[in-house]
């Protein structure tokens, strides 16, 4: 119950504030909160922006479920998880909260959410690389190792072998 109240206050907080309140605050600073008229590009772009934010929400679950853990650093999951999303791409959350960023860009037509978008993505691919590798890596030895060279970082595919 403890990993669940924890995993539901983190998906809340965290991508609640770089998908939700960062674009706002933006949007906001630049005067143009008001998105364009709808048509299949908007819609395009909502139905994206769901997608990611349903990723990830599938990762927090996953992460309770079967990782016996939370997505928050301190309280990680004690079990592996390489099922679901995890078999086409290592972050499916972070992919699925660029993802929700990116449809806001396109929504609103806004630069400056997609220049907001690629610092984001620029901060978790060196946070990914520099912290969250190595530490899995160091957690979960060469099982982690081959998931990694079968599954790709931020591109997801169909896994290999």
């Amino acid at each position: 119950m403890r990993n669940i109240l924890i995993t539901t206050l983190a998906t809340i907080i965290v991508p609640g504030i770089a998908v939700i309140l960062l674009p706002y605050l933006i949007l906001q600073s630049v005067g143009r909160t008001e998105a364009a008229p709808i048509g299949l590009v908007e819609i395009g772009s909502l139905i994206l922006a769901v997608v990611g934010l349903a990723m990830v929400v599938w990762v927090s679950v996953a992460f309770v479920r079967h990782g016996k853990g939370t997505p928050v650093p301190l309280e990680p999951p004690r079990e592996f998880v390489a099922a679901g999303l995890y078999r086409f791409v290592r972050n499916p959350m972070y992919f699925g909260a660029l993802l929700a960023v990116f449809a806001e860009a396109v929504f609103f037509r806004s630069p400056w959410l997609l220049l907001y978008a690629a610092l984001l993505w620029l901060a978790l691919h060196t946070f990914t690389i520099l912290a969250e590798e190595p530490q899995l890596e160091g957690r979960f030895g060469d099982l982690y190792r081959d998931y990694k060279a079968k599954t790709p970082r931020w591109i997801p595919r169909r896994p290999r072998g």
